[in-house]
């Protein structure tokens, strides 16, 4: 599982994958959310701007599992 960092209380899914190097853009979250599997802690969500917090787990389909470390 690999930790990412972020220096606010939360961060958005959308913002998540972009940080994530998921996907290269933020424009490319909502095409990538209806044609990805997304798990935020075992459940599945594809809302781009789910607020994402310390010690959430990520996990997306073909690009790995991640979690929120806030610093």
């Amino acid at each position: 599982m690999k930790p990412i960092e972020i220096s606010t209380d939360y961060i958005t899914l959308g913002q998540f994958l972009k940080l994530a190097d998921c996907i290269s853009t933020g424009g490319q979250a909502k095409f990538f959310l209806k044609e990805t599997s997304v798990l935020i802690n075992g459940e599945p969500d594809n809302r781009r701007g789910r607020k994402l917090v310390h010690l959430d787990v990520v996990k997306v389909e073909g690009c790995g599992e991640f979690q929120v470390v806030r610093r």
